[in-house]
């Protein structure tokens, strides 16, 4: 898995957003964010609260390290959320992001995880996993917009949603399917 990760851009550019290497500079912005309810409800892998330690953390061990490739969300250089790929050394690699609440709903998250879709094909990946929380329709349909398909449901695997109805997904590069 090391040698596809390294094919994967360190930045990336779209029409509205800048996805770029979480920064230490991110993180108040970070915190200020990911310490909301809303958020941490739908995640199994965001603590809360979540304070400017949590983003640090992120930042130095989590965002680049042997099982994650991730990228900040920038909307004109203000941080507004993550976006990456959990990386697996005998399964797909799994796409996740989340956004601020103030940034729901305005097509951010389909734009950024499109462009880590892209970023993830054009450096050899064959194929993708994803997962949300069954009642997370918002998310669901995102996937399904950016290509992923439904390959069934059952209980979360890790975490804080742990046990609780999950839908998980799946795009397939090498069957024809692109977004």
């Amino acid at each position: 898995m090391d040698s596809i990760t390294k094919n994967l851009p360190a930045s990336i550019e779209t029409d509205r957003l800048v996805l770029t290497t979480p920064t230490l500079a991110h993180v108040p912005e970070m915190a200020v964010l990911a310490n909301n309810e809303a958020i941490y409800s739908v995640l199994s892998r965001l603590p809360h609260p979540y304070a400017q330690s949590d983003g640090k953390f992120f930042v130095e061990s989590i965002a680049r390290g042997d099982s994650e490739f991730a990228w900040s969300i920038l909307l004109q250089d203000k941080f507004i959320g993550v976006v990456g790929l959990h990386l697996f050394a005998d399964k797909p690699a799994e796409l996740g992001y989340w956004l601020g609440e103030p940034h729901w709903g305005m097509g951010y998250g389909s734009e950024a995880a499109s462009a880590v879709v892209a970023a993830a094909r054009n450096a050899g990946f064959v194929t993708l996993s994803a997962c949300a929380l069954t009642t997370n329709t918002a998310s669901l349909n995102l996937l399904r917009r950016i290509g992923f398909s439904q390959t069934h449901q059952g209980p979360g695997p890790q975490g804080t949603n742990a046990g609780a109805p999950t839908t998980f997904m799946r795009l397939d590069f090498a069957n024809g399917e692109t977004t």
